[in-house]
């Protein structure tokens, strides 16, 4: 039986994803998003690639950033412009393992490790599966967020922030 609090389907399967034309154009689909956790899944394709013909660091570091963002913000009804607060990410380190090739799907699973208060720290692997079935480690990323309110809304939205 699923578990009632996982979102699973494909993009846009969770609102934050509405708006966001990087993660459409990346192919993200998502697999999972529950409250600090998320799987995501992409095909690199031939375009993602770098002059050495292996996977773009900046490709491989906006997916995890996306399964970051998914698990730092699970729940939602709407859009994240719509929204009072967001949690975004503070800073963020990847440490790059594995090559990863044109063809492989990469599948990033992102974990919250802990926090206090507004901010938090979360783990993301990232993995990849040949389309010969060999897999490996691609990257571990690791992200340190922030809850603030958000800046998209308007001063009339958010009345206790001023906008000088």
């Amino acid at each position: 039986m699923a578990d009632p609090d996982v979102t699973q389907g494909t993009a846009p399967a969770h609102p934050i994803l509405v708006d966001d034309a990087a993660s459409a154009w990346l192919g993200i689909e998502v697999l999972a998003v529950s409250p600090g956790m998320a799987r995501i899944s992409m095909r690199l394709r031939p375009e993602m690639v770098n002059g050495f013909g292996i996977g773009h660091g900046g490709m491989v570091f906006a997916f995890a950033d996306t399964a970051f963002a998914l698990a730092c913000n699970p729940e939602g009804s709407g859009p994240a412009r719509d929204r009072e607060t967001l949690t975004v990410a503070a800073g963020a380190d990847i440490t790059f393992l594995a090559p990863a090739m044109a063809g492989d799907l990469l599948t990033a699973s992102a974990e919250h490790r802990g926090g206090n208060g507004r901010s938090g720290v979360y783990d993301i692997e990232v993995r990849s599966e040949r389309p010969d079935g060999t897999a490996a480690v691609v990257a571990l990323f690791r992200g340190r967020s922030r809850t603030i309110r958000n800046p998209a809304r308007t001063p009339s939205e958010n009345p206790t922030e001023s906008r000088a």
